[in-house]
């Protein structure tokens, strides 16, 4: 018998039911999951759970009866302790998606990550050590709440990683951003509502761009565009319609424009019928890329990505998640996460940089004022955030 030292995980989440992000990652903890053609377990062991909302379907007491090990706990201080005046884990699972949570006057969830974490931090103080910590998404609703995370970070010392499942998932055709190529613009066609999907769909974009030659240089402005707007801005050229194209056939979801024909490639007009709410965020970086992020609900419901590189050649793919029912049950775009989030807790770093979801939490925030204030530009001198992303691919092949 082994008696190899296993981490300690605590997970810190504001709901776990059945579909709910905490029961994709934090199950993988306690199953495992399948990598590399076996079944992996987790060589650490999830040993306390916070729960900040309990409704019918919660599933903290039926998996602390069956992995008595994870015990149940009623605050934060007391999950990274396990109830004891000192810090007790090696590593610190933040899961603040999902639960019924109020919206302010811009349509933002008000998903209490921040306030969750500035409880994980103040057990970190009083101990006197740190552990890393996961946040799931995007840091918080507020960019102010979101830098002072990072920031705090930084001071203390610990790992923070970010983010969520798309920039790790599978890609059809499997390639990647070929490291320190040059791009002149780049864009992201996808589906869902704002501040939620968007983020997921900067986060395809950025996974991608962050790879060119200099790295990351930030972002100087945001103008985002809804309804009629956006028909109008493809009319004005905003945007290269040729690459949003490109993305569009990566899609395994396109909706036929006309019934009884599987392979038509839609009009403008056509796209127009089927899309009832589009919404764009366009936006320039510090170095010149232009990016652009579409959620075209109604025409897809996937995430493509395309480019047009320095050469004037053209890249594409997507980033594939499984489509329903597969996409709810199983949601296997979970599992290359969980593995880099044990690397994360067994290596004390994380293996991507945390600026990257800085930055799409401010451009998620920027898009979502934009929006407020009618589609006016958004100056964003705040997002000059300049990183180096690693040479190493993160996406799963296997």
């Amino acid at each position: 018998m082994s008696t190899a030292y296993r981490p300690r995980i605590a997970a810190i989440t504001t709901e776990y039911r059945k579909y709910s992000h905490t029961q994709h990652i934090v199950d993988r903890f306690l199953e495992g999951y399948g990598w590399n053609g076996r079944h992996h377990r987790p060589e650490m062991d999830v040993v306390s759970i916070c729960v900040d909302q309990t409704p019918e379907g919660d599933l903290s007491r039926e998996r602390s009866e069956r992995f008595p090990t994870m015990g149940i706990y009623h605050s934060v201080a007391d999950a990274l302790t396990l109830g004891t005046d000192d810090l007790a884990v090696d590593g610190v699972l933040l899961i603040g998606e999902h639960g019924t949570y109020d919206q302010n006057e811009k349509g933002q969830r008000l998903y209490p990550r921040y306030e969750l974490y500035r409880q994980i931090l103040s057990v970190f103080r009083q101990s006197g050590r740190a552990a890393p910590v996961f946040n799931d998404k995007h840091l918080s609703w507020n960019w102010d709440w979101a830098r002072e995370m990072y920031d705090s970070a930084k001071d203390l010392g610990f790992a923070l990683m970010a983010g969520s499942s798309l920039p790790v998932t599978w890609r059809t055709p499997q390639i990647d951003f070929p490291y320190g190529a040059s791009v002149d613009e780049a864009v992201c066609v996808c589906y869902g509502g704002v501040d939620s999907y968007d983020f997921h769909g900067l986060e395809t974009l950025q996974c991608m761009v962050e790879r060119r030659a200099n790295g990351e240089a930030g972002v100087s402005w945001l103008r985002a565009y809804r309804g009629e707007q956006v028909w109008e801005a493809f009319a004005e050229g905003v945007w290269s319609r040729d690459l949003f194209e490109a993305a569009l056939t990566r899609s395994h979801t396109l909706e036929p424009a006309r019934k009884g024909f599987n392979h038509v490639f839609p009009t403008i007009d056509e796209m127009m019928e089927l899309v009832k709410d589009p919404v764009a965020y366009h936006y320039v970086h510090e170095d010149g890329l232009k990016s652009t992020m579409f959620l075209m609900g109604g025409l897809v419901q996937d995430f493509n990505f395309a480019a047009r590189m320095g050469d004037g050649s053209k890249l594409s793919t997507q980033m594939y998640l499984p489509m329903p029912p597969a996409r709810t049950s199983l949601a296997n775009f979970f599992t290359p996460l969980t593995h880099h989030i044990e690397t994360l807790f067994l290596t004390g770093e994380s293996p991507y940089p945390v600026e990257r979801t800085l930055l799409t939490t401010g451009l998620t925030a920027a898009g979502v004022d934009s929006l407020f204030e009618d589609g006016s530009r958004v100056e964003t001198p705040h997002l000059g955030i300049p990183y180096v992303a690693p040479e190493a691919s993160m996406y799963w092949r296997t």
